[in-house]
């Protein structure tokens, strides 16, 4: 598929005609009237990271004037949050919204889709998955291991580090404690003495009342306030150095994607990356007025001290070292991933970390 062809002509057609994206509305009137379901791993009640698929679903109707259907069924409607791949895989659905490091204990190679500790951020996530190869490295594994097309779908940008009903002071601190938290972040936190839970949204803030867990990590103010996490644990910690740019993907049956016209594929793909843009673009927006509220209501806001997060760091060399030694799937895809990484961030402290510290700096003073 070419998308970026795609995209500049659907571009240039809709401008000169001043109606629809693909300007040609005899060729779709001529496809066929197709319906798929969409699989979420998310509740509706989180309209971003939900709602990013209902936006790629109606970006790819818009562009086929109706004739490509998707519907949207949030977690637990068709099959439960960690069921979607299975889902796509097996057929029951034609495409599924999630997070691929859900999916650790099939193959660790499937995190590193989304995030890995001290990764790339949404921006070099972009950059790596549409410009450096990233999209093709990781298909020729997610085809091979799953015969599902990954498609980018969307990224909250870097997270918090979560909830904590106690403080977090020194890396002892962090022994025997009950953390909700997923994929390869939680085998590098058990080397400290975390006993990491992995547990969907809508079950997370009934475990941290009850005392099942003793911490728990989502996504960041926006979502984290709607699902009341303050009410239960008023420290709040950052960064979530284990999801510093945790990528969303749109996951597609590769026989259900092979029946498609070439101008649905095309629309698919054109939705995913409408998905993509409007989910960071909403959390950036919503995040900083929730945690305003969050910090006004008594949340109390506290950064990993440094030994903590060199401790982390530490921790995930080890884990990477030993994963890569022993799968040869995800050391193509972890070499490539974070091949990328150093000169983006030679440039990023040029220019936008430079701009970033003195604007902060300037708007305190």
């Amino acid at each position: 598929m070419q998308r970026r062809s795609f995209i500049s002509k659907a571009g240039a057609a809709g401008a000169a005609a001043g109606t629809a994206i693909l300007g040609a509305p005899a060729i779709v009137s001529a496809q066929p009237t197709i319906r798929w379901r969409l699989a979420s791993s998310f509740p509706k009640s989180l309209d971003t990271i939900f709602g990013a698929a209902e936006v790629m679903s109606k970006a790819v109707s818009a562009v086929t004037g109706g004739k490509f259907q998707i519907s949207v069924h949030p977690a637990g409607e068709i099959v439960p949050a960690f069921q979607v791949l299975d889902a796509v895989q097996q057929g029951t659905v034609e495409i599924g919204h999630t997070a691929l490091y859900y999916f650790f204990g099939k193959d660790p190679t499937w995190a590193i889709a989304t995030a890995v500790p001290f990764g790339l951020n949404c921006r070099q996530y972009n950059a790596w998955w549409y410009h450096g190869g990233g999209e093709k490295v990781f298909n020729d594994f997610s085809e091979k291991s799953a015969g599902v097309r990954t498609l980018l779908a969307g990224n909250t940008g870097a997270q918090m580090g979560g909830w904590f009903r106690k403080e977090i002071n020194t890396v002892d601190d962090l022994k025997g404690l009950k953390f909700r938290v997923g994929g390869f972040a939680g085998q590098v936190l058990s080397r400290l003495g975390v006993v990491p839970q992995q547990i969907p949204a809508g079950d997370i803030y009934p475990a941290l009342e009850k005392g099942t867990i003793d911490a728990a990590e989502w996504i960041g103010p926006y979502d984290d306030e709607k699902l009341g996490f303050n009410k239960v644990a008023k420290f709040y910690y950052y960064p979530g150095w284990w999801e510093g740019g945790p990528a969303l993907h749109a996951i597609v049956n590769q026989k259900a994607l092979a029946s498609l016209p070439p101008e649905y594929k095309a629309a698919l793909e054109l939705g995913a990356e409408v998905a993509n843009s409007y989910m960071m673009s909403k959390y950036d927006a919503g995040n900083p007025l929730a945690l305003k509220r969050l910090v006004g209501s008594g949340t109390i806001l506290k950064g990993f001290p440094r030994p903590v997060m060199d401790a982390c760091y530490k921790a995930s060399q080890e884990v990477y070292a030993e994963t890569n030694a022993k799968n040869p799937e995800f050391k193509k895809v972890y070499d490539h991933y974070f091949g990328f990484q150093p000169d983006q961030i030679a440039w990023f402290r040029v220019t936008e970390n430079t701009f970033d510290d003195y604007m902060a700096a300037t708007t305190r003073r």
